[in-house]
């Protein structure tokens, strides 16, 4: 039976649009550096009165959001379901965004197996993590798995920059918006959130790259603290180490002040502990920053991979309460609840 018989039916509108790259000569020849494709689906009636970005981790590429490993509708379809206009964005580089070293610089490495079992799935959190979708030993789940993996730039605060402004100017076309961003896009969320003011309403962070001033394998350095790339600070900030050696509270970001902020959370992963410092700087700075942990809200076993998950559904219904709590509930006057399937 072919698979897609399987899939329920749905109505919704969608589309695709690219935010172009900047121009560059070479040898008395034009190209583009680091243009930004974008994916979009909204439900027939959009009933939520932010559309949300999805930003999606290190070197893969916004399908991370469509269908889990094992087929079951994602992140993205669910926000839809739940009245959301959805842009899920391929980061400049990385899935359909086009990679080039004449106009982005050097690759980085590849991506392993070994690495991202290391991610994933570590050992050490073998007897806690039960979500992984696919069988430890199921090579050909794992080869689908990686397959959809590149490289990065290597000069991480470029490729940061780079996206940042890329996500900005999509907001400046389609207006304000919520963020939802994994792991190492968590860092461009605070850059856009810092270079539009106002037009970020909140930002949901899927355990974002930390802590601040992390070296991270294979991807480089936050020589800024929140982000490889510098934020505008206040006062200003001259270099990295007088940042960091300044007390907490020192210095300010003014775009992020009040910005609802949240870092959710797994139970059986080591980005957990990493991404509590980078809230804790954030809230030092002025934003409404929290951590929402999933086990405390009933939600057990989870990685890394926490969003595309065999209780990928679960997980996400906490997450929609908080938005729709920090989001809506000015408007609206009260909160409304999302239930955990199952």
């Amino acid at each position: 039976m072919a698979f897609w018989k399987n899939a329920a039916p749905r109505t919704v509108r969608r589309g695709h649009m690219w935010i172009a790259g900047d121009r560059i000569e070479r040898d008395g020849e034009t190209y583009q550096c680091g243009p930004l494709f974008v994916e979009w689906e909204a439900p027939e009636q959009v009933t939520r009165p932010w559309p949300i970005v999805l930003l999606h981790g290190g070197g893969y590429q916004g399908t991370e959001w469509f269908d889990t490993p094992e087929g079951r509708p994602g992140w993205a379809q669910r926000l839809v379901e739940a009245g959301y206009a959805v842009l899920v964005a391929d980061r400049p580089g990385q899935g359909r965004s086009p990679f080039h070293v004449e106009t982005m610089g050097p690759m980085g490495p590849a991506f392993s197996y070994e690495h991202g079992r290391q991610i994933y799935f570590p050992a050490e959190y073998e007897g806690q993590h039960t979500q992984w979708p696919f069988a430890r030993d199921d090579e050909a789940a794992m080869d689908e798995f990686i397959a959809g993996y590149g490289p990065l730039p290597t000069d991480l605060a470029f490729s940061e920059d780079m996206e940042a402004d890329r996500i900005a100017k999509l907001l400046d076309r389609i207006g304000p918006a919520i963020l939802l961003t994994h792991s190492a896009s968590g860092p461009v969320g605070w850059l856009v959130a810092d270079r539009r003011p106002g037009l970020v309403k909140a930002i949901v962070a899927i355990e974002p790259m930390g802590p601040p001033f992390a070296e991270i394998p294979n991807i480089g350095s936050l020589t800024w603290g929140l982000a490889a790339a510098p934020l505008n600070w206040e006062p200003p900030v001259a270099s990295p180490a007088e940042l960091r050696a300044a007390a907490p509270g020192t210095h300010r970001l003014p775009a992020l002040a009040g910005l609802p902020i949240v870092a959710v959370t797994a139970e059986a992963s080591a980005f957990a502990a990493a991404s509590r410092p980078a809230i804790e700087q954030l809230k030092a700075a002025g934003s409404h920053a929290e951590v929402l942990h999933l086990p405390d809200h009933g939600v057990f076993g989870n990685g890394h991979g926490l969003i595309y998950e065999k209780n990928s559904d679960e997980a996400l219904a906490p997450v929609l309460n908080w938005l729709i709590e920090h989001t809506e509930a000015a408007t609206q006057g009260a909160r409304t609840t999302v239930k955990r399937s199952g």
